[in-house]
């Protein structure tokens, strides 16, 4: 199997559309930005996307996230954002890292090799606590996370608040 994490470009093309297409527009807390929407919407919103992750054009309650792609054997099957710091919105709903699979290739381990290749990325930038949120009925987010190494230090009636923590070094 040929795994590949690809950063999100404005030239993105077809495949990541029709990947999109497929992802619920909100699913588990997950929004997707493009599903339902025209492929001239879907490449304006890359070019958003890029400007974003860079920190140009950012609502006042966002922070800068990059957005990533993961391929396997040639295929965009998962869609994970990114983000190096957060706001206090984003401590109770969001946390640093978002992702998603694709319908068609869920229950094959691919979330878990997508967020451990996201949370490779934290690594990288030396961000020493990294938060995900999972809404409690989302038993395979919670896998997935678990299955990473994360530890649940709290829960709420809605969602889980899991940590992972990145050692010096790494």
């Amino acid at each position: 199997m040929k795994i590949a994490l690809r950063q999100l470009t404005f030239k993105d093309g077809q495949d990541i559309y029709d990947m999109l297409q497929e992802i619920p527009e909100y699913e588990n807390g997950y929004a997707n930005r493009c599903k339902d929407r025209s492929f001239e919407d879907y490449r304006k919103w890359l070019i958003k996307c890029e400007n974003n992750s860079n920190g140009k054009d950012l609502e006042s309650w966002k922070v800068p996230q990059e957005v990533f792609w993961l391929y396997i054997d040639g295929k965009p099957v998962g869609q994970g954002k990114v983000r190096y710091q957060l706001t206090d919105l984003l401590l109770e709903q969001g946390g640093h890292i978002g992702y998603a699979i694709r319908p068609s290739e869920r229950k094959k381990g691919y979330g878990t090799i997508l967020l451990k290749l996201l949370l490779d990325k934290t690594k990288i930038r030396e961000i020493e606590k990294v938060l995900i949120t999972v809404l409690n009925h989302n038993i395979p987010s919670i896998k997935v996370a678990l299955n990473n190494g994360g530890v649940i230090e709290k829960v709420t009636e809605e969602r889980k608040y899991i940590w992972f923590y990145n050692k010096r070094g790494e």
